[in-house]
């Protein structure tokens, strides 16, 4: 796969942050039983309201991330990465990032939250340091809440 680099997500950007969300997300449509939420978000205002990168390659958007600010803290709303390019790099890219951005607004640690059936979601950030912490119903779907420290 050629370099992967990040940069801020612009507005022309929604369509294809739309279109790699709904191709990193639609195999979970079955096993859960409906579409993730991620695939039911508007990227133009998403784009507008969070702070959103994308990992593009070959000139190509071929991830996207959403960080937030909570009132708990510094939040990875999604992390997407096209089938075609996952295991190639791109979300490492990404999730580094969000660390940088969580480092230098002063924040010790972030979180996240998967639906409960993605176990290899789970698996994978557990792996990279994330250590579960909680397990809440948002918006009608089972999360598991990970959260890693930065120190």
């Amino acid at each position: 796969m050629p370099e992967v680099t990040t940069r801020p997500a612009r507005p022309e950007d929604a369509p294809a942050v739309t279109a790699c969300v709904c191709e990193a997300y639609v195999h979970y449509i079955e096993r859960i039983g409906k579409q993730p939420g991620p695939m039911l978000e508007d990227y133009s205002k998403v784009i507008e309201d969070f702070h959103v990168h994308v990992a593009v390659s070959d000139g190509k958007v071929v991830g996207a991330i959403v960080m937030k600010t909570t009132d708990e803290g510094f939040y990875i709303d999604n992390v997407a990465v096209r089938p075609a390019v996952r295991g190639q790099g791109a979300g490492r890219v990404l999730l580094e990032l969000a660390e940088a951005e969580a480092r230098r607004r002063g924040y010790h640690s972030l979180y996240l939250a998967t639906h409960e059936l993605m176990t290899e979601n789970r698996s994978l950030y557990t792996r990279i340091g994330y250590v579960e912490y909680d397990h809440r119903l948002v918006d009608g779907y089972p999360r598991v809440f990970l959260a890693k420290s930065l120190a």
